[in-house]
């Protein structure tokens, strides 16, 4: 079957996306259907009526590293470390809709260092699927082209999905959202915040199911052999709050970290010469000696003149980082932070 023509970019209009979505299966279509409404961009790629990838420009990787963390249950090699990895590789502030999405040539790194196999990645695929699908099929109005698929230099061609009992899911999912029977999901929690509901117009309930029983359940439980961690690493956490000393320990418990959580800044400098931790996040506000201090006091040391210190503060402003910086602190982190924003400044300065 030939690829479908491409088609100018439509005028925002009225959109059917179950419609449009049923003629590209009938029609056999092979290309990229590239949707924008409002400030969101769906792009999903067909192979002769088939999904070969879904995924939208809200948050791709937020998305995919949720669905990460969830097949990592699985997958123990899908520690933080590879996820922060895939995220320092292939995240991109903007993404070109006329490029294979960032997202899926992540997944195709994840394979080719074995981290997954093509089941567990196409099972992955799948998931990622019903999320994106179900936020597209709530749209009513915007614009839409159709993309060949000799426009692509690297069409995602990892599997090819029956895209019917998806959408079909989608819809049941849906109907269910807007009746008021499937409460909305939270977003992760924000350290120092509590969680808020997702908007409407971008409704996901994680399905949980990686452990599902199919024709390739025992390949998909199969892993690959897990790589060995080559460094495990020494994080001292300097706070004199045992609740935020407790949630950075558990944004960083993973088989990587070694974590030293410290509470007594006064104290601090002895515990941190004794252990020589690989990097020290220290907190701004912490009474007798504030973390200024510290972190040029520990400058002074011969073992830290080039440890990385991260300043951990719930302010932002110009002079509060500028302090910082005369401090001699490597990096900045701001209160309220999720665990992917923690360890993506982690892996930032231990790589």
């Amino acid at each position: 079957m030939s690829t479908i023509p491409m088609v100018s970019h439509r005028p925002f209009q009225s959109l059917h996306p179950l419609s449009l979505l049923a003629q590209l299966i009938s029609r056999h279509a092979s290309g990229c259907l590239n949707v924008t409404s409002g400030s969101t961009t769906w792009v999903i790629y067909l192979d002769e009526g088939k999904l070969t990838y879904a995924s939208s420009s809200t948050d791709p990787f937020e998305r995919l590293d949720r669905h990460l963390r969830q097949l990592s249950r699985q997958v123990p090699g899908l520690v933080s470390a590879v996820r922060v990895q895939v995220r320092l590789l292939f995240e991109t502030s903007a993404e070109n809709c006329l490029a294979t999405s960032a997202d899926h040539q992540a997944i195709r790194w994840l394979v080719g260092q074995q981290y997954l196999n093509v089941p567990q990645a196409t099972l992955l695929i799948e998931e990622l699927a019903k999320e994106v699908i179900e936020n597209f099929l709530a749209i009513n109005e915007g614009s839409y082209e159709i993309v060949e698929k000799r426009e692509f230099e690297d069409y995602p061609r990892l599997c090819q999905l029956d895209l019917r009992p998806i959408v079909e899911h989608c819809q049941t999912q849906l109907r269910r959202r807007q009746n008021g029977k499937t409460p909305l999901t939270q977003r992760p929690d924000l350290l120092g915040s509590r969680s808020t509901p997702q908007p409407e117009s971008a409704p996901y309930k994680a399905s949980n199911d990686y452990s599902v029983s199919t024709a390739n359940s025992k390949e998909f439980r199969r892993t690959p052999a897990e790589p060995s961690v080559k460094h495990r690493y020494t994080i001292a956490c300097i706070d004199d709050s045992p609740t935020i000393l407790q949630a950075i320990n558990a944004f960083l418990d993973d088989t990587s970290f070694a974590v030293l959580m410290i509470n007594d800044p006064v104290k601090a400098l002895m515990q941190v010469v004794r252990s020589k931790p690989d990097l020290i996040l220290l907190d701004v506000g912490m009474p007798n000696l504030d973390g200024y201090e510290l972190c040029s006091l520990l400058r002074r040391h011969p073992n830290f003149k080039h440890t990385p210190i991260i300043m951990v503060t719930g302010h932002t402003g110009f002079i509060d980082r500028a302090k910082a910086k005369l401090a001699g602190a490597s990096g900045y982190l701001t209160k309220p932070f999720t665990q992917s924003e923690l360890l993506k400044m982690v892996f930032k300065h231990l790589t």
